[in-house]
């Protein structure tokens, strides 16, 4: 598994962010069980509630090419060291999960931090 390779797709679709409001750029790359990538990027509205997180339009963009499993996730900030997902991505990310989780990455300090999805939302919300 390359996750550096997820980390740099993360970054490019970081640079497509819309953020004026802000000015938190977030690129998120997601791997699918196929084996494809996803990717997507935030995106604001002056309407605040209608802000679309990256990990989301990731996620979103992999439904729509029929990807129903995720293996793993790269998420990636300039503005912000270790850029780990909101509350929402959390719960979005684990509905999409093996039973065995989801590997969430990120980069702290120049180097990839890998954790578990069930590490971050225990005792997550599943039907």
């Amino acid at each position: 598994m390359d996750y550096q390779f997820l980390m740099e797709k993360a970054k490019e679709a970081s640079k497509n962010s819309y953020s004026p409001y802000s000015k938190f750029p977030v690129g998120a790359c997601v791997l699918g069980n196929s084996g494809n990538y996803y990717y997507g990027c935030n995106f604001e509205n002056s309407s605040f509630g209608l802000t679309i997180c990256a990990e989301r339009n990731a996620i979103g963009n992999a439904i729509a090419n029929g990807e129903k499993e995720i293996f793993a996730i790269a998420i990636y900030s300039p503005n912000r060291d270790d850029c780990l997902p909101c509350g929402a991505c959390r719960q979005v990310i684990s509905e999409f999960c093996r039973d065995e989780g989801i590997d969430v990455i990120t980069e702290k300090g120049g180097r990839l931090e890998i954790r578990n999805i069930n590490e971050l939302l225990p005792g997550r919300f599943k039907l």
